[in-house]
């Protein structure tokens, strides 16, 4: 039920070896043969090649492991569940603009009552390319992000990842909900039931000490215990290979919680890597 890969690192690494595992799955080792796509930041501003077909039989993937060098990736390997057409406009990742920066998102799972994604009371920006239930749930997310910013809002005012936490909870409440989100800065990774990171992605990318790198998939793409599962329902926020918030929250489907509960969450980490305590996810 297609699969993700995403990195953040503090600097553009070369993470060929893995890409071509992770191309793998697409049609191989795993049965996702039904379109790839790949967003790599490049020079600020995010590069994105898709093909509508499988990613271990693609000569241009297979071009693209072994050319790709960025410090922020995300990648999509699809099954079309359930299923429709082959076709670009239904391949991810998707790519939008909103709120001054330019969004790309892939998803792993299925959310089979689209009607039930709206009635929000929020007022979409966005014009569905395809017709996917992926699609249809990223412009959700989008829409909660664009309610929260403010004119006023910083560069450094991450009130925002409330409204994804929230975003993200509601959604996962009416179906599968893993994906991968990025604005260009931040690398966004929700693991509603099926996502882990690399423990140990200096090692796995022959990296030096100073190189702050997070490797996520959907599936270990080496073997060893060096991957570790998300915890059901949690949320994380990198940056720059960091991570710098967390959220546990409580889709309706796994675990109800209380009336108004909050997404739980933890420690946020600098710019200058000192520890700042969250508010709910906003920086006080």
């Amino acid at each position: 039920m297609c699969e993700l890969f995403g990195l953040s690192s503090n600097r553009p690494v070369l993470p060929g070896e893995l890409l071509r595992r992770f191309g793998e799955r697409g049609g191989n080792t795993a049965e996702n043969p039904d379109g790839w796509g790949l967003a790599t930041l490049d020079d600020g501003a995010f590069r994105l090649t898709k093909e509508p077909n499988a990613a271990a039989r693609s000569i241009s993937f297979q071009q693209l492991c072994g050319q790709t060098r960025s410090s922020l990736i995300l990648g999509h390997v699809r099954k079309a569940n359930p299923p429709t057409a082959k076709i670009l406009e239904n391949t991810h990742p998707f790519r939008r603009n909103c709120c001054g920066h330019e969004w790309i998102f892939a998803h792993n799972g299925i959310i089979p009552d689209t009607t039930a994604l709206g009635g929000l009371g929020i007022a979409s920006l966005c014009t569905l390319s395809g017709v996917t239930d992926s699609e249809h749930a990223f412009c959700v997310v989008l829409d909660h992000i664009a309610a929260a910013f403010s004119s006023s809002e910083t560069v450094e005012d991450h009130g925002w990842f409330d409204a994804l936490a929230r975003a993200a909870e509601m959604l996962a409440s009416h179906g599968r909900f893993n994906f991968l989100m990025s604005d260009g800065v931040h690398l966004i990774a929700y693991g509603h039931d099926r996502l882990h990171s690399l423990a140990d992605s200096r090692a796995a990318l022959r990296l030096d000490a100073a190189t702050d790198t997070a490797v996520i998939a959907t599936e270990p793409l080496t073997e060893g215990p060096g991957w570790i599962a998300f915890e059901p329902g949690e949320l994380r926020v990198y940056r720059a290979g960091r991570r710098i918030a967390r959220f546990i929250t409580h889709p309706r489907a796994m675990a109800p919680a209380p009336d108004g509960d909050l997404p739980r969450t933890n420690t946020i980490v600098s710019d200058t890597a000192r520890p700042t305590p969250l508010t709910n996810g906003a920086l006080p």
